[in-house]
């Protein structure tokens, strides 16, 4: 039931941009919910208003005790024209970073997460290589604008996410279904990724550091055949693994671009993550070419299975691949009514710091609930409920816990039977 964190383990919290601060800021996502395709009706435009209360959740985190944030930017706020730079935009980020660090938070910053301005759009987005230069661009932007208060940059949130929701089965902006786009695009943010990874390297060498720290956050699940003894259900899990993550970080982190995927540039092979950065959540059953939730799973309100082994199949994969320090960049789950959160990270919580690989910190997905893509407020992740008709916000019985372990190093005897012994998952 106890169990100690690994000496200097760090908890903390994720977020993205576009899923929090709200704002009218003509994006792809501002302009999905115009289109009328987010399922609830909720506009990102509200999300959680914290453009304007991020003081406030950055008093919470510190109550808490938190001491690592994965923090995004907002290129369309930064980058509101092709042409011009908002720089009230850079004073504001700017203010929120100096803020976190007088309150002892470190920053892991994400350049890219889902979300693009509708001029970038427009222009095809990630589909076309010359577009390139427009995300090289803003990662400069980025890096000499904050470069002097961050260290550790997340280039790209989950390629493989972005590209087959947004491009293979089309149910986030632009809506589009080409498999071949899919893979183009994959192919695409690898190099957007690679070529990011060195020049965030030479800017902050150039400003005098020499603590950069810069990787993306890959979304892993593990595929499971749903019969081990059906060949066709192995074949298929195969296939749709390295479909979906398999080629993609291969490229991203040793610049091998094996089919589907294709080296549309010149790119050196060579070692592109200073860390592994982890987004996990479920496992997928696999029985033909689609996904599948193996009968009778524990499950999340999503109908995700909540399968907290999957985080290490997942994770040792990744540093057999190469030999990194591991961040859990993203883990949560969607419970609506908090009635199994901490159980779900006390489980992954307790694999983590129970397994011999070299995870140094865990940032959980997510802070305060949130505007959650596609399915909009309706999925609630957050260890803070947030009220949206009035944005108050207030800590659910999950940010007591995951404070109350922050602060005594692993879970206690008292702990458990407080939080975690009488919660059950749903099946």
């Amino acid at each position: 039931m106890t169990f100690k964190l690994k000496e200097g383990f760090l908890l903390g919290t994720a977020s993205a941009a576009t899923q929090i601060e709200g704002g009218e800021c003509s994006h792809n996502w501002n302009d999905w919910y115009h289109r009328g395709k987010i399922l609830d009706g909720s506009d990102p435009a509200r999300a959680t208003d914290h453009y304007n209360r991020w003081k406030e959740d950055a008093d919470l985190m510190s109550d808490m005790g938190l001491k690592i944030y994965r923090l995004g930017i907002e290129w369309a706020r930064l980058c509101p024209t092709e042409n011009t730079v908002d720089e009230s935009a850079v004073a504001h980020y700017r203010e929120e970073l100096t803020y976190l660090r007088e309150k002892g938070i470190s920053v892991l910053l994400t350049i890219h997460h889902f979300t693009n301005p509708m001029w970038f759009e427009k222009k095809g987005g990630f589909t076309r290589v010359e577009n390139i230069e427009y995300y090289i661009d803003l990662v400069a932007l980025v890096v000499r604008s904050f470069g002097d208060l961050v260290c550790e940059y997340i280039t790209i949130n989950e390629p493989n996410v972005y590209a087959t929701s947004s491009y293979y089965f089309g149910i986030w902006p632009p809506g589009e279904k080409s498999f071949g786009k899919a893979i183009k695009v994959m192919s695409i943010m690898s190099i957007c990724h690679i070529r990011a990874y060195e020049l965030i390297h030479k800017i902050r060498n150039e400003m005098g550091y020499d603590d950069t720290k810069v990787s993306f956050a890959n979304h892993v699940r593990v595929f499971d055949p749903e019969n081990a003894k059906n060949p066709w259900h192995r074949i298929c899990a195969i296939l749709l693994e390295h479909f979906f993550q398999s080629a993609v970080t291969e490229a991203m982190c040793l610049g091998k671009f094996k089919w589907p995927l294709k080296k549309i540039l010149p790119i050196k092979r060579g070692e592109y993550c200073d860390f592994i950065a982890v987004n996990y959540y479920t496992r997928s059953t696999i029985s033909g070419f689609g996904d599948g939730v193996r009968e009778l799973s524990p499950k999340n309100d999503l109908g995700w299975e909540i399968y907290p082994e999957g985080i290490i199949r997942c994770t040792k994969k990744l540093y057999n691949l190469i030999k990194r320090p591991i961040y859990i960049t993203e883990n949560g789950t969607c419970d609506n009514t908090d009635t199994f959160r901490c159980r779900y990270i006390y489980d992954h919580l307790k694999v983590i710091n129970e397994s011999d690989l070299p995870v140094e910190r865990y940032y959980h997905w997510c802070f305060c609930d949130n505007f959650e893509w596609i399915e909009g407020k309706s999925a609630r992740f957050g260890l803070v409920h947030v009220d949206y008709e009035t944005q108050k916000r207030s800590i659910k019985n999950a940010g007591n816990f995951y404070s109350e372990v922050n602060y005594a190093g692993g879970v206690t005897e008292e702990i458990y039977e407080k939080y975690v012994k009488n919660q059950e998952y749903h099946f």
